[in-house]
């Protein structure tokens, strides 16, 4: 890491605000019919920001709804967080919808992040890896991650890229 780096990163906030959207339509609907829906990623993703001492303001499951998905952006840039996750609804399929509707609310883009992270898929999962769709960006001040919703995945996502980054992005998209 260059020096540089590391002085930023000493700059950077030492406890981040969280909030995680799961984005899957089935979830939704089963908690929306009072049913508690098996959700592996977010769990994961509760045990590995809190582990790494960041606040999870909340975890809310929302259907891959292009509607619902924009509202959620709306609320999160008025909110006083300081990362967004979306995660789950990435894929190719016409439904995953997810960095469609994010990405017009994002003021730069970050490219660095899907490269990496399909580059570190590639070395897991092998030629596989070119299905997986990931983006993140800033927006007032606020750090947007789109991931794939599988475990694997957000594993490789907090691990590698989003825990030992997003204060370093944070700091500068407050600059």
């Amino acid at each position: 890491m260059s020096e540089t780096s590391k002085e930023h990163k000493a700059e950077a906030p030492k406890k981040l605000r969280f909030g995680i959207f799961i984005c899957s339509t089935s979830r939704y609907q089963m908690s929306q019919q009072g049913g508690k829906p098996e959700d592996v990623s977010g769990d994961l993703t509760e045990s590995m920001l809190k582990k790494a001492g960041h606040t999870l303001v909340f975890r809310r499951i929302i259907p891959d709804e292009k509607v619902l998905i924009e509202k959620s952006v709306r609320q999160a840039l008025k909110s006083d967080l300081d990362v967004v996750v979306f995660c789950g609804g990435t894929g190719i399929a016409p439904s995953d919808i997810t960095i469609e509707t994010v990405s017009p609310f994002l003021e730069k883009v970050l490219p660095g992040f899907g490269e990496i992270f399909r580059s570190l898929s590639f070395d897991q999962i092998g030629s596989a890896a070119i299905l997986s769709r990931a983006i993140a960006g800033v927006a007032k001040g606020k750090v947007f991650f789109c991931i794939p919703g599988s475990p694997n995945a957000v594993k490789l996502c907090f691990e590698k890229l989003i825990l030992p980054e997003a204060a370093h992005i944070v700091k500068h998209a407050r600059e």
